[in-house]
């Protein structure tokens, strides 16, 4: 009987092992997602885009073995304190990974229309963009797999640098548009794609704040100053 505590501790370490794997797993796939999704962008490849849209549902069926393990974990084992703060973590981060998944199919999704439509406009700022937030999202990925709350506050200050280059492009798009009507569709597309490169970084951010929290018990500041000013931009009856 008094070898049954540590017997109970050392197999919920085990599932909470295994808890971690699958995270990783699942943000391997994402961070490759995001990765093939630009580069199909980038180097005008419709066929490595069709591959990032086909291999998204693998990321949803990630999530959703995610959530059952964990959910069998607050059942079976009914953790507290810090373990409870981990298995939520879980939860949570998976939401954040699998809508970062849909954001780099939808980026796919717009670079084949892009290589459909004449545009000579530079993707360089994009690519920048790009490289940015997949740094962060690798980044953030490994503070989850460390348990590294210095690695998770790293990211979420780098956001900002994100939020920069996405309101610099969206100005020079608002401007290509402005200047020749010719360049609406092209623009516009492009316009999303930033968007979704910034609502990538968002949702980073929201694990490296989850991660702080689950490793520390503390939370970051609630207000992050936010980069993205583009809606000072737009008419002032815009909906």
């Amino acid at each position: 009987m008094a070898d049954e505590p540590k017997h109970i501790v050392s197999s919920f370490e085990s599932d909470l092992k295994k808890l971690h794997d699958m995270i990783a797993m699942m943000g391997g796939l994402v961070e490759r997602a995001v990765a093939d999704g630009s580069s199909a962008l980038l180097d005008h490849d419709p066929d490595l885009a069709a591959r990032v849209i086909e291999h998204d549902p693998k990321i949803n069926a990630e999530q959703h073995n995610v959530e059952l393990f964990a959910v069998r974990l607050l059942a079976l084992r009914q953790p507290v304190a810090d373990d409870l703060r981990q298995v939520i973590q879980a939860l949570k981060v998976v939401t954040d990974l699998e809508r970062i998944g849909d954001l780099a199919a939808n980026i796919a999704k717009r670079s084949i229309v892009i290589n459909q439509v004449a545009s000579s406009f530079s993707l360089s700022s994009l690519g920048q963009m790009a490289t940015l937030v997949q740094q962060n999202l690798k980044s953030c990925i490994d503070s989850v797999g460390e348990a590294n709350p210095q690695k998770a506050v790293a990211v979420w200050r780098a956001d900002q640098a994100v939020d920069d280059l996405y309101n610099a492009i969206f100005r020079e798009l608002i401007t290509y548009m402005m200047e020749d009507a010719r360049n609406i569709t092209a623009c516009t597309h492009l316009l999303f794609i930033a968007k979704n490169l910034e609502r990538i970084g968002d949702h980073t951010t929201n694990i490296a704040e989850l991660t702080y929290y689950a490793v520390t018990g503390e939370s970051l500041p609630d207000f992050r100053p936010k980069g993205d000013n583009t809606a000072a931009y737009m008419p002032s009856n815009a909906g």
